[in-house]
């Protein structure tokens, strides 16, 4: 050897040198793709944490005062127009076929105290922006009412409720009619024109 640099000589192709070498570039390229697609996976599911968390940040009102600032939660705006929701007469229940399964299930095996159907935000959703939220209640109509007019009332005491108690702008209400609830007391005629 002469001067500072180790000079190595490529092993010859076929020879035990040779194919232990090769072998362990074929490893290492194998790992460093590994690691590669680990890391923009790792990468990918970072970002949705990170956005879910900005999200449930962001949906929530802020209001500000002299000496601080109240935060309400989108959980406490849904609860609050539920509960308007229900008052208006005509609408049976709240939330999806999915929902009420669900609840359904949840009540029957015990999981469930019943105070959700009552006093809970299922079939309810809501996107705040500051300090304006923006309304989706999902309806099960009760068969006899007209359907627009418990729609509009729906959006009148929900608007009123959220406006009234939190000092929200209500920039919407959108209204899902999902289902009509026939009640078994109904004559077997209208019933069966009902369904």
């Amino acid at each position: 050897m002469t001067g500072d640099a180790l000079s190595v000589e490529p092993a010859a192709p076929g020879s035990v040198a040779g194919t232990t070498a090769e072998r362990v570039g074929a490893f290492a390229s194998d790992a460093a793709d590994r690691v590669g697609e680990l890391a923009s996976t790792t990468a990918a599911a970072s970002g949705r944490i990170a956005a879910q968390v900005v999200d449930r940040l962001r949906n929530s009102a802020e209001l500000t005062a002299e000496r601080g600032t109240t935060t309400i939660a989108d959980e406490v705006v849904e609860k609050i127009a539920g509960i308007a929701a229900r008052e208006v007469p005509g609408v049976y229940d709240l939330g999806g076929d999915v929902a009420r399964v669900f609840a359904s299930v949840r009540d029957r095996i015990g999981l469930g105290d019943g105070e959700e159907r009552e006093s809970g935000n299922r079939g309810v959703q809501v996107r705040l922006e500051g300090r304006s939220a923006a309304v989706r209640v999902t309806l099960v109509i009760e068969y006899g009412f007209v359907l627009y007019s418990v729609a509009e009332k729906v959006r009148a005491n929900v608007i009123g409720a959220v406006e009234n108690l939190l000092g929200l702008e209500v920039t919407s209400v959108d209204i899902v009619v999902d289902d009509v609830h026939v009640s078994d007391t109904l004559p077997e005629s209208a019933a069966a024109s009902a369904a």
